[in-house]
């Protein structure tokens, strides 16, 4: 064997060669697909990235017979080049292919990208993607045009009625705008294809809350909890109690919402505002300090717990909770009410009214802190700013019978006896406590109505006996005082 050129061993053309692999030929399935056809196969510049055999740049015809010719098998041809070639990807609509990435913009919440690419979709698929008109109504939705998604929504309904999540997402927009009949009676088209799915039960029920029909969404609510518990439905179930004044009802749901969801500090803090209302001081504590372990920075409960601490008279503490507030919620209105009845409580009127301003520029519209100011004023005998918040509270909730009798005080002071007599005889129609019925007879006693002054003393006593508040010193002084000067003994309190 002499050697090559390049030193290599060179073979002897005589000797027999060893049979080598055939090369694997690309255009393999071309060239069978032409055969078959009887025609010859050029090089048009690769439609799918396969180029066919080329010949110094023309086309070399294939005839018929190679299959014959060259022996080939071609049921062993192409299943060896469907071994060797990896299969392609199935075709699918070319609108559809951007979906992944629209979704992936969309969760990102790259809204403007995620719109180009919505828009390309639309014009490429003549607006006929549902994923992209489905996205493109969500977005619309997040940024506030509400009206417009609906009608996005419903086109997406048009195209695939089948699909429950459009049904859902035409409900949900519909609730947005206030149109809580429309949006149930979609709620319950989508019921038909999704069944015992508790996002549907859950809305039902919100929409039916908001129409004032309690019943029959705590059933739905119920529902909703029995296919798939939600820390949500609990809390919307407890709001339906609220809404129908049954304090012991909601406070019964928070608490098993709290079984199943034992670190939730909404839950908790709720919880203890309810235990605070029906008088469980020591219960709502507790609750509060829960879940102020597990967030030390909510709002909610450290105002909470630093309004039953100023409410026993430690205003220290208690603005110290408010100031660990004041780092989180700086233009929180109850905030600011807050501690600008902290110094009222410390007999620091300037600084009051001061924060209780600031607090009404925050929340104009907010009755309470019309009546804080309306009390510092009384204190400081500035009786004509405290008729004018007093007027503006009752403007704002005209059936809380202490704002009347508050303002029949300023009215007592400006010396308007008319106007003060009607406001305290409002206050008394809506059921007014027994301190209504103290100062209306010292009211009377003072215009020389003494009868009327025993009567409104007698009532005093009676809702007295009947409340279980603590009797505030100075009102039973003045009790006892008015009592002497109208010489009201215990045969005439027993008549």
């Amino acid at each position: 064997m002499d050697e090559g050129v390049d030193g290599s061993p060179r073979r002897d053309m005589d000797q027999p060669q060893p049979p080598s692999a055939p090369p694997v030929d690309t255009s393999v399935s071309d060239l069978l697909k032409a055969a078959e056809e009887g025609g010859a196969t050029q090089d048009n510049g690769g439609g799918d990235g396969v180029a066919s055999a080329d010949n110094g740049g023309g086309g070399v015809g294939v005839q018929p017979q190679i299959n014959v010719a060259t022996g080939v098998n071609k049921k062993a041809t192409e299943q060896k080049v469907s071994t060797r070639r990896p299969g392609r990807a199935p075709d699918i609509p070319v609108f559809e292919r951007r979906n992944w990435l629209i979704h992936m913009h969309y969760v990102r919440k790259d809204y403007d990208t995620c719109k180009a690419l919505i828009e390309e979709s639309l014009m490429e698929s003549h607006g006929t993607c549902e994923y992209a008109l489905y996205v493109k109504a969500l977005i619309l939705r997040e940024e506030g045009d509400i009206q417009q998604s609906l009608d996005v929504f419903q086109i997406c309904v048009q195209y695939n009625s089948n699909n429950p999540d459009n049904l859902k997402q035409v409900a949900r927009s519909l609730f947005l705008l206030g149109r809580h009949k429309a949006s149930l009676q979609v709620y319950k088209e989508a019921s038909k294809l999704s069944i015992d799915d508790w996002e549907i039960f859950h809305n039902q029920g919100v929409c039916l809350m908001y129409l004032k029909q309690f019943e029959r969404a705590k059933e739905l609510l119920r529902k909703a909890l029995h296919t798939s518990r939600h820390d949500i439905t609990y809390m919307m179930l407890g709001k339906c109690y609220l809404m129908e004044n049954d304090l012991m009802g909601a406070t019964e749901v928070f608490k098993k919402a709290i079984e199943f969801s034992p670190e939730n500090v909404d839950l908790m803090t709720t919880l203890g505002v309810l235990y605070l209302q029906t008088g469980h001081n020591q219960r709502a504590f507790d609750q509060f300090g829960s879940s102020l372990t597990y967030e030390v920075t909510n709002v909610k409960a450290i105002l909470a717990a630093g309004a039953m601490i100023q409410d026993k008279g430690d205003f220290e503490v208690a603005l110290v909770k408010y100031r660990t507030a004041a780092t989180q919620i700086p233009e929180s209105p109850q905030l600011w009410n807050n501690v600008g009845m902290c110094f009222f409580g410390k007999k620091k009127y300037v600084a009051a009214i001061s924060c209780l301003k600031h607090a009404a520029f925050l929340a104009p519209f907010e009755w309470t802190i019309m009546h804080n100011l309306g009390l510092v004023f009384l204190a400081m005998s500035q009786y004509a700013s405290a008729f004018h918040y007093l007027s503006a509270a009752i403007t704002l909730k005209p059936k809380i019978a202490k704002l009347f009798m508050l303002l029949a005080v300023a009215l007592t002071y400006l010396d308007s006896m008319e106007d003060a007599q009607k406001a305290y005889e409002q206050a008394i129609q809506l059921n007014g406590d027994h301190m209504v019925h103290l100062n209306y007879a010292v009211f009377l006693n003072k215009i020389s109505m003494q009868r009327a002054a025993s009567q409104q003393l007698s009532m005093y006593k009676k809702k007295l006996e009947a409340t279980q508040n603590i009797i505030d010193p100075e009102a039973k002084g003045v009790a006892a005082r008015l009592e002497v000067a109208l010489q009201v003994g215990e045969v005439h309190d027993a008549c």
